[in-house]
């Protein structure tokens, strides 16, 4: 059976703990996998590694980071289709989301390529007599990342280029549910010259987070996940005085105002909602129906939902695959199973799906919940699956006041072809990011992705402006230098004079 070992200092190092946990083929229910999972003392080990490494890495020039980013970018590129398979061997999803979700993390490592401009500092020349201040940013030190099973290389590049490109060294502790990914990612950094020890991977579950997040020598640590486990990420971190960044959870909803082109509506729905099976921060799981367009809205909804076709991540007909676990399936099929007695139209239910030939996989289909009320199970909580549930409100207002009630505020998006009520709506609306007629609104590379509420835990969004500033600290110099031709003018006890 294969196995997945721990990279630390620039080389592939067996895991020493005697813990394994194992990786399924979603597709097929099968162990292929076993991972090693680290104990304290190998988090201990990817620490010091990456704290020698800092020594000289946050030192090093910006051109000596950046040459190295850009042969890791090229590596990347070439080797898309590799990171891909990895992802739906252990993940589950098609290729070409697969595909997608690399070419979504190349964006992060092309942000970092261009670091230089993103490092420039401010500069104050003259504020008072031969006095000029200038505001630079320097790295944190040893930074870490957890990262979740849903986006096995896309997360770990919204995160890890980005520090190393500020001057950090990092500690990446991937998802252990589909780990090879990320040791792939690793190989290649150092495939492009990064030196041993900026960038380590740990496997492992609770005991290797919770080492991460009391090791003193970690500066910052970087999550996404569900939202108890960000909360729980972002309070203990605090707690040993670390910055933190923890994305959580999310009920995205769409609002579709009666003005709408219904046709582009329901094919938005359904790619958002069904997308990756669901299992994405940004899915959307809610539409919500303004007026007297709900069940037509609805009916599009399920005739192109019926046509979506499932099969394993390796047939280039599949749409939908598996997913990631069989508790995970169960889980999700209990919402389904549940709606009908919670007070919600059942009109597609998908918990009866499977495959020929891989019966013992992950399936489920797609399920469609009308009339759903905000008191479901359904509609509460994240199902993280493919769980579409569909509202009903008479205006407009009633709308955005459903949504801004939500405990969440990911993402959410506005369908119409009226641009007063869509300015109105960026406006009012409750979230981090907004959908204009764009049902998943990931902003691009250069722009930082993040929710509101108890979607994000910290100060900082991901990626971005605010990824540069989470992974630097700034600091201002002021200084005087005499002219050469003045007199030493003695000693000043008092307040500096700025006039």
């Amino acid at each position: 059976m294969k196995t997945v070992s721990h990279w630390i200092g620039g080389k592939s190092v067996e895991g020493a703990s005697g813990n394994w946990g194992p990786v399924t083929d979603p597709a097929t229910g099968a162990v292929t996998t076993q991972v090693a999972l680290a104990s304290a003392e190998e988090v201990d080990t990817a620490v010091a590694a990456a704290k020698a490494a800092y020594t000289t890495w946050g030192t090093s020039s910006l051109a000596q980071r950046t040459s190295i980013l850009f042969r890791y970018r090229a590596l990347l590129d070439a080797r898309r289709d590799d990171i891909a398979a990895l992802i739906t061997a252990e993940h589950g999803k098609v290729h070409s989301d697969a595909l997608g979700e690399v070419a979504r993390g190349l964006e992060i490592v092309e942000l970092a390529c261009g670091i230089t401009t993103q490092l420039k500092g401010e500069l104050s020349t003259q504020v008072s007599s031969r006095v000029d201040v200038a505001a630079i940013r320097q790295p944190l030190g040893v930074v870490a990342g957890i990262t979740p099973f849903n986006f096995p290389a896309m997360v770990p590049m919204w995160m890890f280029p980005l520090a190393i490109a500020c001057g950090n060294t990092f500690v990446l502790k991937p998802s252990e549910k589909d780990p090879s990914a990320a040791v792939l990612l690793a190989e290649l950094a150092a495939e492009a010259g990064l030196p041993d020890g900026v960038l380590n991977v740990v496997h492992g579950d609770k005991v290797a987070v919770d080492s991460l997040l009391a090791h003193p020598d970690v500066a910052a640590v970087s999550f996404v996940g569900s939202t108890p486990i960000a909360r729980y990420i972002h309070t203990t971190a605090s707690a040993n005085g670390k910055r933190v960044q923890a994305l959580g959870g999310a009920k995205n909803h769409m609002l579709v105002l009666p003005d709408a082109d219904l046709d582009a509506a329901a094919d938005a729905a359904v790619s958002a909602a069904y997308g990756s099976a669901g299992e994405r921060c940004m899915a959307i799981s809610a539409v919500v129906a303004v007026g007297a367009i709900g069940d037509e809205l609805v009916a599009k909804i399920r005739e192109r939902a019926e046509k979506i076709v499932i099969g394993p991540g390796t047939d280039p007909a599949s749409e939908m695959g598996p997913l990631i676990t069989k508790a995970h399936r169960d889980k999700v099929a209990s919402y389904v199973t549940g709606a009908a007695a919670q007070g919600a139209d059942v009109v597609l239910d998908g918990t009866g799906h499977t495959v020929e030939g891989y019966e013992d996989g992950h399936w489920i289909g797609l399920s469609l919940l009308d009339k759903v009320s905000t008191d479901a199970d359904a509609y509460r909580d994240e199902i993280f699956g493919p769980v579409l549930v569909v509202l009903r409100t008479e205006t407009y207002e009633e709308g955005v006041a459903l949504i801004n009630s939500s405990p969440f505020g990911n993402g959410t998006a506005i369908f119409t072809r009226d641009g007063g009520a869509a300015r109105r709506f960026q406006l009012e609306i409750e979230a981090g990011m907004v959908g204009v007629n764009v049902p998943i609104p990931v902003p691009v590379g250069y722009h930082s992705f993040g929710g509101w509420k108890d979607s994000l835990f910290g100060d900082h969004h991901i990626y971005g402006n605010d990824g540069v500033h989470f992974y630097t600290r700034g600091k201002v110099v002021t200084t005087r230098w005499p002219d050469p031709a003045d007199a030493p003018t003695g000693v000043d006890l008092g307040f500096p004079r700025n006039h």
